[in-house]
């Protein structure tokens, strides 16, 4: 007989949506099911069967529990149908219910299989309020290779507001002609937009991931912005840092048009960089005086080595940033963005 040696406590929740078979979708909690031997010979604890988490429904309707587990003798994650029979499946050693992958339809299940998202939070509670710091910069001023760096170096999440709106747009939605249409005018699209767009963003992220910090690039654009910030998240949270990189014209427009070539962006010419340039001058720069009021923000100069400036941007965030991430090695790919080592000829600098 096999035992389980104090195993973490199991504080996840797994939601399952789309199914072909209605019942079975819905929120799953930590199972409290009583220890038992299973058919492995593995005694289970709280939280726990076979050796990995499993859970039960949220609304005790299963007969089974837990009614998400897994099978060490079929190495698989199996999710039950409310009489306990099993429905669906997934072939997997994975510590936690696979949520890239496609499920499988089981004897008793019905197609489609199910949709698995896995919560570090319960969602039935408010999500926990993030750790921001804002990113701020003329176009090409560095603000995606840093947020990258900080990213896979620091541990942080970046979040491009351009990246967002531009992945809005190729997803087609009901806001994207309207976004199209502000991006090829070189205008900020509307407050309602933005905002939505990010709150949304980093809920889910902060929900499945469980990180807290993130640096959102390229927001806030406006005063107007920064005030649905304020409505959006409470005013009762602190103003975040904002980091502002600094970086003449001529260097900016000099990188934008060196990296036409490889983005592919619609925006990436000399006509829509000026307009761009315009913009960030007369609806941007107000919003960095704010912040320098407020003493809130700290000023890099971003026409200074990669490495350099990658050096000032980790300490600003080092008082959010773990100290295992800290003293992790570069990846090849951060050396690449430093310059330390070229890029390969089909892959693209950042």
């Amino acid at each position: 007989m096999t035992e389980i040696n104090e195993p973490k406590p199991n504080t996840f929740y797994v939601e399952v949506s789309g199914s072909g078979l209605p019942e079975v979708d819905g929120l799953f909690v930590p199972s409290t099911a009583p220890p038992v031997e299973s058919e492995s010979g593995t005694v289970s604890s709280p939280g726990y069967w076979n050796g990995k988490m499993a859970w039960d429904r949220a609304d005790g309707k299963a007969a089974r529990s837990p009614a998400i587990s897994y099978s060490n003798s079929y190495q698989s994650w199996r999710i039950s149908r409310l009489d306990g029979h099993l429905a669906y499946d997934i072939t997997s050693d994975d510590a936690m219910p696979p949520t890239d992958r496609e499920w499988h339809v089981y004897k008793k299940g019905v197609s489609p299989a199910p949709r698995v998202l896995v919560h570090h939070f319960d969602p039935r509670k408010p999500c926990p309020q993030p750790n921001v710091v804002f990113v701020l910069g003329g176009p090409g001023a560095g603000k995606g290779t840093m947020c990258e760096l900080a990213e896979s170096q620091l541990g942080w999440t970046h979040l491009s507001m351009g990246d967002l709106l531009r992945a809005e747009r190729q997803a087609g939605g009901p806001t994207a002609a309207v976004i199209e249409e502000f991006a090829i005018a070189g205008k900020l699209v509307t407050n309602e937009i933005a905002v939505t767009l990010l709150k949304n963003t980093m809920e889910l992220l902060t929900r499945t991931t469980g990180k807290y910090n993130f640096l959102l690039d390229g927001f806030p654009r406006s005063l107007a912005n920064l005030d649905g910030w304020n409505q959006a998240m409470g005013k009762q949270m602190e103003l975040p840092k904002m980091l502002f990189f600094e970086c003449p014209y001529p260097v900016l427009e000099n990188r934008i048009l060196s990296r036409a070539k490889y983005t592919g962006r619609s925006d990436d010419n000399t006509d829509s960089l000026k307009l761009r340039f315009d913009t960030f001058k007369a609806e941007t720069l107000p919003t960095v005086e704010f912040f320098r009021g407020k003493n809130r923000c700290v000023e890099i100069d971003t026409s200074q080595d990669r490495q350099t400036v990658y050096d000032l941007v980790s300490s600003h965030l080092a008082e959010y940033t773990e100290i295992s991430f800290a003293a992790k090695p570069l990846t090849e790919r951060a050396e690449m963005l430093l310059g330390l080592r070229p890029f390969p000829k089909d892959a693209p600098a950042s």
